[in-house]
């Protein structure tokens, strides 16, 4: 059983149906809209639509050679833009909140759009989430996306050219590459959302998933999910993953930072050191279908967010398949700059000035774990 008393569903031995493309093709603002897929030859197939650069399918094989679809999302544009704005997407200028919606950078005060009650979230009311990427296909396992954010936009200065591009390698990656160049000072942090339930995306909660993050801090929040300021160790509470722990075994304690996002939600201070190139964020495995989930980043910071908000609510929450995704149904490891950064000098700089160029990789490794079981014996 799990943690919230629903028996754990068994993983499917029908194949999952790929996204049919049809679907996907229209135009927002103008702006033509599709489906793209990339793969490898050993079968690992992502699809995402150049709308928000949203990752709507992940096919990864488990323990038994059986491929399933890992990563929520939706059958059509339409239920996309009906649906949950961060699923899948790629998210800037600024993943993450803003308190108040406004920063400070060289004695100028910036205003920006309030799309969270007060304050700034994910890049505002008109962010990457909702805007229309040009696309290009090079290869088979290859596509790349890019974006201008414009001086103003959500109330950002400079001008922003932005550039992404999601491969899938011969060792079961999913690689996601990015960076920037501005005009004109400005803050930037990029991140990917995408929903995962290893079990496949029909799998029920997340919550028997074992979890490893390096790292041995966190950045608190207040009940507006705004960081304190403060870096607290993990060690001796329920933020403590350094060692594998299941989501679900304390996700229900009564500890203030659970209690108001209703489960996991928060920022991880990765172990590294500086100069440090790309480094293991994060290992999950699923017990059931055996398969494994390694993170790997060149960012400082890991969102650790548990599905809290997902509620079967129609349409938001209806799926692939036209199935509700419910409570913790899936969860998301968002390699990132820490939330506020522009508000609090102490945490790493989100800077970005003319002449430099803001680059990120993110890196999704998917195997197996031959050691974890079902319960079976399989």
């Amino acid at each position: 059983m799990s943690r919230i008393g629903q028996a754990v569903r068994p993983a499917s031995d029908v194949p999952p149906q790929p996204l049919l493309r049809e679907r996907w093709q229209g135009h927002v603002d103008g702006r033509p809209v599709d489906l793209f897929t990339i793969s490898n030859a050993a079968g690992m197939t992502v699809r995402a639509t150049n709308w928000g650069a949203k990752i709507m399918q992940i096919l990864v094989p488990d323990r038994h050679g059986r491929f399933g679809d890992v990563a929520l999302g939706y059958d059509s544009l339409a239920d996309a833009q009906a649906g949950h704005s961060s699923m899948g997407a790629f998210i800037g200028r600024y993943a993450n909140r803003i308190a108040g919606a406004r920063f400070e950078l060289d004695g100028q005060s910036y205003q920006l759009s309030r799309n969270e009650g007060e304050n700034h979230l994910h890049g505002g009311t008109h962010g990457s989430r909702y805007r229309v990427f040009e696309a290009e296909q090079p290869d088979a396992a290859t596509l790349r996306l890019r974006y201008r954010y414009a001086d103003g936009e959500e109330g950002y200065p400079g001008n922003l050219d932005s550039d992404v591009e999601y491969h899938v390698s011969d060792a079961n990656e999913l690689a996601i590459s990015y960076s920037a160049v501005t005009d004109r000072a400005t803050v930037v942090n990029f991140t990917s959302h995408v929903f995962f339930n290893l079990r496949g995306e029909e799998g029920g909660d997340i919550l028997d998933h074992r979890l490893t993050i390096h790292a041995d801090a966190i950045t608190p929040v207040n009940a507006a999910m705004l960081p304190t300021g403060e870096i607290r160790p993990v060690r001796g509470t329920a933020f403590d993953f350094t060692l594998p722990m299941n989501i679900g075994a304390r996700i229900d304690e009564d500890d203030t930072q659970l209690v108001q996002a209703d489960g996991y939600d928060v920022n991880y201070v990765l172990n590294r050191h500086a100069g440090e190139g790309l480094v293991r964020a994060a290992r999950v495995i699923e017990p059931q279908s055996g398969r494994l989930m390694e993170v790997f980043t060149t960012e400082p910071g890991l969102q650790f967010f548990s599905g809290n908000k997902l509620t079967g609510a129609v349409p938001r929450d209806r799926g692939k398949n036209g199935r509700l995704y419910g409570r913790r149904h899936g969860f998301c490891l968002e390699p990132q700059h820490f939330p506020d950064s522009p508000n609090h000098p102490q945490f790493p700089s989100t800077v970005l000035r003319p002449g430099q160029r803001y680059t990120g990789r993110i890196v999704y490794r998917f195997s197996v774990d031959r050691t974890a079981t079902d319960g079976t014996g399989a």
